[in-house]
């Protein structure tokens, strides 16, 4: 964690972090000289926002920053990358409300892609002496790092391919058990679906799987779009439509991220991880709209849409990890659209089959103010994936609900009796804000490590 350090530092530039109704009392406590230049420059609390304090001699002195009280973790998001290079730490952390989220937020705005460029900007490292919990707050930016990074890499560099390429170079320091199914072996195992979706592309489709834990802890298996690159199929999309694609394996990335959050604290689970890679491509070998697929459970998909993949691609993978009885599955899939219709683009969608699942992830996720939201798996509306030649469509009939019923579709095939969590998110800031960069994004990671934590702890 390059934007931290250790130890003592005699030239360490302190940072307060206040309270807008704080802000007054610390004002009083300060020397003439910063209660003067406070009222030159008509000093405003702006949440969020680092203001940097001249000493006398002109240098920078400290900083003063404004937190909300119910969002804490950005309060210092804004300071690697406003604040000149140097080394800093917080003031007065005896009094602070939780120094490990404004650690953590500072570590997320810390977060730098530049794998294609070189970054001109200077390095600011915060101590990180006062944290309660170093593990946590590694395996969270390791998290957080690991899903921009991935999400961030352009399909050039993202394959199928690559992508298991890079579970088996990241994963060296965990004692996991890594195998792939890839290409025509996919049809021998009884993964079709993945198959089929991926099959036009010149990058053989594969599913990528490992396990790590003990045998007898509670089986917990992570499901993750690997959708390397989406075109739309031969239902073409639009360019406009077409140029966030990269991104569409979102969901795999939140898996492996999570998955290397779980290792690193050392949950007591035998996890299980599956992620389905696929390049939804064109050419002669491509699937149709109006094709029968046969799907791992049995089940026959008629496809309505080449450019609804990600639940075909999803719904073997789901099937073969109900095949173990774990004790809950979790998927996760830039899924649909009509999510970011409903709760626009920084709000993750979530659905599940069981209540109390429900509400302690949205109690996890209210503690680490990192925002989900449930919608309702709303049977009534299987109607809508109706086909008349097969068992269900791959895609609704109508224009309405569609992240309702693309949950339900997968819904076909989890058992009643198996736990169920599916996410469906945009995994891309589409804007600037404290401590989250434009870009790949993690969403409800964080809130999904704390309920996995409560869980399973």
């Amino acid at each position: 964690m390059q934007c931290f350090y250790t130890g003592k530092d005699p030239n360490s530039i302190p940072i307060y972090v206040l309270l807008r109704a704080d802000c007054e009392s610390w004002k009083l406590g300060q020397d003439e000289f910063v209660q003067n230049w406070l009222q030159a420059i008509d000093f405003k609390t702006v949440p969020n926002h680092p203001l940097s304090i001249p000493g006398p001699d002109g240098h920078l002195h400290s900083v003063l920053v404004i937190a909300e009280r119910e969002n804490p973790i950005w309060a210092l998001g804004n300071c690697p990358r406003l604040l000149p290079a140097g080394k800093y730490h917080i003031a007065d952390t005896a009094n602070a409300a939780d120094p490990d989220s404004y650690l953590l937020g500072w570590g997320m705005g810390a977060y730098q892609y530049a794998r294609y460029r070189k970054e001109n900007r200077g390095v600011c490292r915060l101590s990180i002496d006062c944290a309660r919990d170093h593990l946590q707050i590694e395996a969270l930016l390791d998290a957080v790092t690991t899903v921009r990074d991935l999400v961030n890499t352009p399909t050039s560099d993202m394959s199928p391919q690559n992508l298991y390429e890079y579970v088996q170079s990241s994963m060296l320091d965990f004692d996991i058990e890594l195998t792939e199914c890839a290409g025509a072996k996919l049809l021998e195992e009884n993964c079709p679906l993945i198959h089929a979706v991926g099959r036009a592309s010149v990058h053989q489709p594969r599913l990528i799987e490992w396990k790590w834990g003990k045998e007898g802890h509670a089986r917990v298996v992570l499901v993750g779009k690997g959708v390397t690159f989406d075109s739309g199929g031969l239902n073409i999309k639009t360019a406009q439509g077409m140029r966030l694609m990269k991104k569409d394996m979102g969901g795999a990335a939140h898996v492996i991220g999570i998955a290397r959050a779980v290792m690193k604290l050392n949950l007591p689970v035998r996890l299980h991880v599956m992620v389905p890679a696929v390049e939804n491509a064109i050419s002669g070998d491509a699937y149709h709209p109006g094709d029968v697929l046969i799907s791992r459970s049995g089940k026959t998909v008629e496809v309505e849409d080449t450019d609804a993949e990600g639940r075909l691609i999803l719904c073997d993978a789901i099937s073969k990890a109900v095949e173990s009885s774990p004790d809950l599955v979790l998927d996760f899939a830039t899924l649909t659209g009509a999510a970011r219709v409903a709760l626009g683009t920084e709000v993750p969608v979530f659905f599940t089959n069981d209540s109390t699942i429900a509400e302690k992830l949205a109690a996890a996720a209210r503690f680490v103010n990192d925002p989900v939201w449930q919608l309702p798996l709303h049977t009534p509306y299987r109607y809508l994936l109706n086909s008349d030649i097969a068992d269900i469509s791959n895609c609704s009939s109508s224009g309405f609900g569609g992240a309702i019923t693309a949950a339900l579709f997968l819904n076909e095939f989890v058992p009643d009796t198996t736990r169920w969590l599916h996410f469906d998110m945009m995994a891309w800031n589409t804007r600037d804000r404290s401590g989250r960069p434009k870009g790949g994004e993690a969403m409800g990671l964080r809130a999904t490590i704390r309920f996995l934590q409560e869980r399973y702890s």
